[in-house]
């Protein structure tokens, strides 16, 4: 998997989202999963759908 840079910023504003899911990084589950370093498993991230 190609790396990304995380973006540090501690405000973000997003216009015209359908809504949003607070979930913890998980390695197995039922749900589908998002692409992202190991590094962060079992951090609380916001999903936003567009």
């Amino acid at each position: 998997m190609k790396r990304k840079p995380l973006i540090a910023e501690n405000h973000l504003e997003i216009s015209n989202i359908e809504g949003y899911f607070v979930r913890t990084v998980t390695k197995f589950g039922n749900s589908a999963k998002i692409d992202c370093p190991k590094e962060y498993l079992g951090r609380t991230v916001y999903i936003v759908v567009v």
